[in-house]
């Protein structure tokens, strides 16, 4: 086995994995000031889109209560949440090419298209209700000492476990 698939092919060992993460965010809320975000930009994407249909997601109840943390002359969708977003697809479409793994997978019937999209409509209500995503609720919480973190993670970990009772009894 060559190099270039040990290092992209092979599963890393989990402290390994563990420590480079905590590295980047490390690295990443020194550079930014910043916590990594994922689902936010995601938001920012869904408001842009509404936005240009006409529907101004200024007025609505959550950015007028939680505002919408942009910076001023940020944009939704030119800001650093969305450049980080954009880097990590292309990031990850590098890597997978790089080892020739890409490939698209065929959806296998009508089932999975309705579940994979209730699941996804589920994850994504339910991590603007708990201000983030497993990478900005759990996270990046965790090493910054705050207990939301902790609740965050004992709640995800419930959801995952009826999740995969729920994929392997009717699903799978």
């Amino acid at each position: 086995m060559n190099l270039k698939d040990k290092l992209f092919k092979k599963p890393w060992p989990y402290w390994v994995g563990g420590i480079i993460l905590a590295l980047l965010n490390i690295l990443l809320l020194f550079t930014t000031g910043s916590a990594w975000k994922i689902s936010t930009s995601l938001l920012y994407i869904g408001s842009a889109i509404l936005d240009k249909l006409g529907i101004n997601t200024n007025d609505w109840y959550y950015f007028n209560v939680y505002t919408n943390q942009l910076k001023p002359g940020d944009t939704y969708l030119n800001n650093r949440l969305i450049v980080m977003a954009v880097a990590i697809i292309l990031g990850s479409l590098l890597s997978v090419l790089f080892v020739s793994e890409f490939k698209f997978k065929k959806i296998k019937n009508k089932k999975q298209l309705v579940v994979a999209l209730i699941g996804g409509i589920l994850m994504g209500y339910g991590s603007r209700l708990s201000f983030g995503c497993n990478v900005g609720a759990y996270f990046s919480a965790i090493p910054s000492f705050s207990v939301h973190g902790w609740v965050f993670g004992a709640f995800m970990f419930v959801g995952a476990w009826i999740g995969s009772k729920i994929l392997f009894k009717y699903i799978l």
